[in-house]
């Protein structure tokens, strides 16, 4: 335990325990946070109790000066509080994502249209046909089939138009999808392709998972734009204000890189040290946030200007996040979306003109 830890806040007076934060400050259900305080367990060793609102959470490990708890299924954002003895100590906020759609298969970020309604895949696994490719949730939250006729739909992109670009990893293929649905393709021989961004010129880059980012200009000429070592599933993009192409590509091992390359294809190391790292999107401040595993656990990692490594989300099976109007997140995780009102401004959705 760091020093900042053990020196937070008050002591406990009179055996009542005290928190003193909670770490991540927010969670999907299922998500393991880590309370830090004083008085957290009683002298005879028995397990605290520790509520969320209404409904208690298991607790994983506990000791008098933290204690790690399950965040239960029906949890809502609101209060955490921790009782030993008959004492209950003060509360603190943790934010508990809401799940808005299940049953689906997304396999990197959720992609959202100028007017906030959200789209996601139903991936499959390589080679399946599935009924629905995308689903499309509007800003009620319901759910409707939206394209159909594609093999394992992977990314979507939007451009500044409003545009949507899907790629399928199953033939290779860049399509421009319609509103109404119906398909186009607009690029191809893209190897697995998978990850998907513009940048602010309106050019699309298209990560083929075998090794390399292509480019296509507005033209459709297409580029090799950067090579990077192969992925174990899907290259995941995102860029930066200042035009620089983040990328994430898992691979065999558990210590994998987020990776930085310049506008001129140029590729370095910005951060390693995550456990397969997929979805990424930047805040409007510029820090990154990629779903991946820090420490072992698994969450919303957020990476500062400075490559500085915290976990900010709790919850298992994130594959992606998408920032939302409203100052709220969409979530991704393998087989539904979720949204936590997480008050983080995001980088503008679609690119901006320089």
């Amino acid at each position: 335990m760091g020093i900042s830890e053990r020196l937070l806040g008050k002591k406990n007076v009179n055996g009542k325990p005290h928190i003193d934060a909670v770490r991540p400050a927010a969670a999907l259900p299922g998500g393991e946070v880590r309370i830090i305080g004083s008085g957290l367990r009683p002298p005879e060793l028995r397990r605290p109790r520790v509520q969320f609102g209404e409904v208690e959470g298991s607790v994983l490990i506990s000791s008098d000066e933290f204690l790690v708890a399950r965040v239960p299924e029906g949890a809502m954002t609101g209060p955490v509080v921790v009782s030993t003895n008959g004492n209950t100590s003060n509360a603190q906020e943790v934010k508990v994502a809401v799940t808005i759609a299940e049953n689906l298969h997304p396999v990197t970020n959720p992609a959202l249209d100028l007017e906030g309604n959200i789209y996601v895949t139903f991936s499959g696994s390589r080679g399946q046909k599935v009924p629905v490719a995308i689903y499309k949730i509007d800003t009620n939250y319901a759910v409707k089939p939206f394209l159909a006729e594609m093999m394992n739909a992977t990314a979507i992109a939007f451009d500044r138009g409003g545009q949507m670009y899907v790629t399928s990893r199953y033939d290779g293929t860049v399509y421009k999808v319609a509103p109404n649905g119906t398909m186009s393709a607009y690029a191809e021989g893209m190897g697995v392709a998978t990850g998907l961004a513009f940048d602010k010129e309106e050019n699309l880059y298209v990560g083929d998972r075998s090794g390399t980012i292509f480019k296509i200009g507005r033209d459709r000429q297409i580029f090799v734009f950067a090579t990077l070592e192969p992925s174990v599933s899907a290259y995941h993009m995102a860029f930066s204000n200042n035009g620089e192409l983040f990328v994430t590509g898992p691979t065999t091992s558990s210590f994998d890189s987020v990776y930085r390359v310049d506008p001129h294809g140029s590729v370095s190391v910005f951060y390693r040290g995550l456990g397969r790292p997929q979805g990424l999107a930047f805040d409007g401040e510029g820090n990154l946030y990629v779903a991946a595993s820090l420490g072992g656990k698994r969450g919303i990692v957020k990476l500062t200007h400075a490559a500085q490594a915290s976990l900010e989300v709790a919850g298992h099976g994130l594959v992606g996040l998408a920032f939302a109007p409203g100052r709220s997140t969409v979530l991704a995780t393998s087989n539904a979306i979720h949204h936590l009102s997480w008050d983080i401004q995001g980088k503008p959705l679609l690119p901006q003109e320089t």
